[in-house]
């Protein structure tokens, strides 16, 4: 019997996110590494032969594969707004803020921030309950974009450490802050009916739970969907990822991400899950950048990518890969972030006799000839990166990417072969 799928709402429980921003520009090339998965999952602390064309769990994208089965994008998550507002030294505010009335979250971007040295900016919601640090200086370093605030309000704040600027006038008013556009996301309302609009990935009724639910049910299953996160991609789109190994290392979609740019522009949410099974709270999120991509493919269709500031989310724990080729009603389970909801679990299907989500083929066809396994698991838009995970061994068999029931992942044997000298 499946459990109730329980949807919070995003209200965050106590705790202050803060992010340092001390960034330097993307390398245009992944960078090598030479590192083996060697742990178990680490235990983190409670926090309240060819089928026809399918389409990804995500919106279409605007470029297109030169054959093959259309190239698809990331689930649209959110829209930007055109703004013109600074924050400055002199005849200038220090301090602005961002309001888009029932917005899931606002991320400004800077189209320029010139700061003496020592002053920086906070961008947080109004509490100051979640705040992130951008730090400046007297270079240019436009055309960035600051951490998400969760919820429809972000305040901008300039501190100066310098009460006193009498006789800087003309080196002032060179600096200061312009925001030249806001990401926000899109109201409740807005996503429920984006949904009704691209069923297919459901395959039968809806089956998911949120991952809290099987705490008590299944609590090896509920470990492993802690190292699961969410992707917020250049302000607007969503994936799911996870990390593999214990090393600083993440993978999910090339559509998804497919360069260090991408990774660059990415936040990455650990801990975005609900408190309780069916409730309506969320614990607060652990949010980090993308860094480098390390090794990425179009046909198995994934990305193995770096974080900054990994060392907060270590806690997480990770997951191990099952190097075989998957059994024909061999059950599963998919942690994932649908529609960039919190943490949930895809583990019952009705679309499965037993009741439980099986492979249903395990030489399905995705962009090359049986690279893929299928299975009637329900997913969701924004679900393209999830791990798809063997009840009998707890181990990731196959990294999700298409919807259209039958659901398929590429198999991680395969992609083993391409990343294992860089895990």
């Amino acid at each position: 019997m499946a459990l109730v799928a329980g949807v919070c709402t995003v209200v965050a429980l106590a705790g202050v996110a803060a992010t340092a921003y001390a960034r330097v520009s993307p390398e245009a090339e992944p960078a090598p590494a030479a590192q083996s998965v060697e742990r178990p999952v680490a235990e983190a602390p409670e926090r309240p032969d060819a089928p026809a064309p399918r389409r990804a769990d995500t919106a279409p994208r605007a470029e297109a594969r030169p054959s093959g089965p259309v190239r698809v994008g990331r689930e649209q998550i959110g829209a930007i707004a055109e703004v013109d507002r600074v924050l400055g030294y002199l005849d200038a505010e220090r301090r602005m803020t961002l309001h888009y009335p029932g917005a899931t979250y606002v991320k400004p971007h800077f189209s320029r921030v010139l700061l003496l040295p020592g002053d920086y900016l906070t961008v947080s919601d109004p509490a100051g309950t979640e705040v992130h640090r951008v730090g400046g200086d007297l270079l240019s370093t436009a055309g960035r974009w600051a951490m998400s605030v969760s919820g429809d309000t972000a305040v901008v704040e300039l501190h100066s450490i310098r009460p006193d600027l009498l006789g800087l006038e003309s080196t002032l008013a060179n600096l200061g802050v312009s925001v030249d556009k806001v990401a926000h996301g899109f109201s409740s309302s807005a996503r429920a009916a984006a949904r009704e609009r691209q069923p297919e990935s459901l395959c039968g009724g809806d089956d998911k739970a949120d991952a809290v639910c099987y705490r008590s049910k299944d609590p090896v299953a509920y470990e492993r969907s802690k190292a699961v996160a969410r992707l917020l991609i250049n302000g607007t789109e969503l994936c799911t990822a996870w990390r593999v190994g214990g090393n600083n290392r993440m993978l999910t979609n090339n559509h998804c991400i497919a360069t260090s740019s991408d990774a660059y522009d990415t936040e990455v949410w650990f801990n975005y899950q609900c408190a309780q099974c069916g409730g309506h709270a969320v614990f607060r999120s652990t949010k980090v950048w993308g860094d480098k991509v390390l090794s990425t493919d179009e046909a198995l269709d994934y990305t193995l990518f770096t974080l900054e500031d990994f060392s907060l989310v270590k806690k997480f724990g990770f997951l191990e890969l099952d190097l075989r080729r998957a059994a024909r009603g061999e059950e599963l389970y998919i942690p994932q972030h649908p529609g960039g909801d919190p943490t949930m679990i895809a583990m019952d299907s009705d679309e499965d006799a037993n009741g439980n989500c099986v492979i249903d083929d395990p030489s399905y066809t995705g962009y090359a000839k049986a690279s893929d396994v299928s299975y009637y698991c329900d997913t969701e838009g924004g679900s393209s990166g999830s791990p798809v995970i063997s009840k009998k061994t707890d181990k990731v068999l196959a990294l999700h990417h298409f919807g259209g029931c039958p659901n398929s992942a590429v198999r991680v044997d395969l992609i083993y072969n391409k990343i294992k000298s860089q895990l």
